[in-house]
């Protein structure tokens, strides 16, 4: 349970404090004045003003927000106002880059970190037929594979991609079985006996795929692919969810916890990696078109750009009340739901 918690107020801090930061360095950017930088919701434990700026820690851990200048009705007792620096003075286009600020910082940030993952670590290689790790008491290892062998070929089957060692493992009779490897640029043939497993309902010869590391600049390049994979990926699984298409539990702030603990326990890589999905999830999230999120607050500065005129500034505020509220709604229910799940 501690591990659980500590890993969230981890994953929660660094995704609060990049979005945030995304809005600050926008606002600053584009010369808007910002009054506060605060980390966590609730009274303030503690704060320091420093360049004009007022850091703050408040008491409750989640959230956090960016005070800009002529974003609050009433100044607080510690600003120094500076109305040529207000926001909503500033054009259409500008608001809109520091609204989106946000967003737009988790995303880079599950970029740059599925980038150092792919260099530093690697992943594994699920194209390539090549033995990467043996696993112990199988007959891989008993038949004489080595890490670094390409299979070739499994009973006479031309072998390609790493699928197919499995796939074709399945579909040969009786258990004996010969296998073509590339070791060293020459050709072996290895031989043995690989059971049929009642328990995995496949005959499994006990090796996984080797691992690659790419260079930085591949990293970036392969990192900016799989997270545009995984953002068409996000965004279709929840207009499937929307659609009736697809029935999927929703975690919120307790199912993160739950998860964020267990991958730490499974080590630095792997948490890291959940750190970029998440990171990823707010992102996307946050710039879906709906009230109370920073996307709906763009689709009005949208079509302020298109049609040349404000929407009327009291009922936009209207419109994201209601929706912050449906928002508080969602998340409890959700919560809820977690708990059950955690209890049951």
């Amino acid at each position: 349970m501690l591990v659980s918690l500590l890993a969230f107020l981890l994953v929660i801090g660094i995704c609060v404090i990049i979005h945030e930061g995304g809005h600050y360095l926008a606002a600053v950017w584009r010369g808007v004045q910002v009054h506060e930088f605060a980390f966590g919701m609730g009274p303030r434990l503690y704060s320091k003003k420093k360049n004009g700026v007022l850091w703050s820690l408040r008491a409750f851990p989640i959230g956090g927000f960016v005070r800009l200048e002529g974003m609050e009705d009433e100044p607080l007792p510690e600003d120094e106002p500076d109305p040529s620096r207000a926001f909503p003075i500033k054009r259409a286009w500008e608001r809109f880059i520091i609204i989106a600020g946000g967003a737009l910082a988790n995303i880079v940030l599950a970029w740059l970190l599925t980038s150092v993952l792919l260099a530093s670590h690697g992943v594994l290689d699920l194209k390539s037929p090549v033995v990467g790790v043996l696993m112990d008491g199988y007959p891989a290892a008993q038949m004489g594979a080595v890490p670094g062998d390409r299979v070739i070929s499994i009973n006479g089957q031309k072998i390609n991609e790493w699928s197919e060692i499995r796939s074709t493992l399945a579909k040969i009779e009786g258990d004996d079985v010969e296998v073509v490897i590339e070791r060293g640029g020459k050709e072996m043939t290895l031989t043995g006996k690989v059971p049929y497993s009642e328990d995995a309902k496949a005959r499994l010869w006990g090796v996984q795929p080797a691992r690659v590391r790419y260079s930085p600049a591949k990293a970036l390049v392969n990192g900016l692919d799989y997270c545009w994979r995984m953002s068409v990926e996000i965004l279709s699984s929840l207009w499937q969810m929307v659609t009736g298409r697809l029935q999927a539990e929703v975690a919120g702030p307790v199912g993160i916890a739950v998860m964020a603990g267990n991958y730490a326990r499974e080590g630095f890589w792997t948490f890291m990696m959940f750190l970029s999905v998440i990171n990823l999830n707010l992102g996307l999230m946050n710039l879906l078109p709906l009230p109370a999120l920073d996307g709906g607050r763009l689709v009005f500065l949208f079509g302020e750009m298109i049609f040349r005129r404000k929407f009327p500034e009291a009922w936009e505020n209207r419109i994201h009340i209601v929706g912050f509220a449906m928002l508080l709604a969602l998340i409890a229910f959700v919560t809820w739901k977690d708990i059950v799940r955690l209890i049951g």
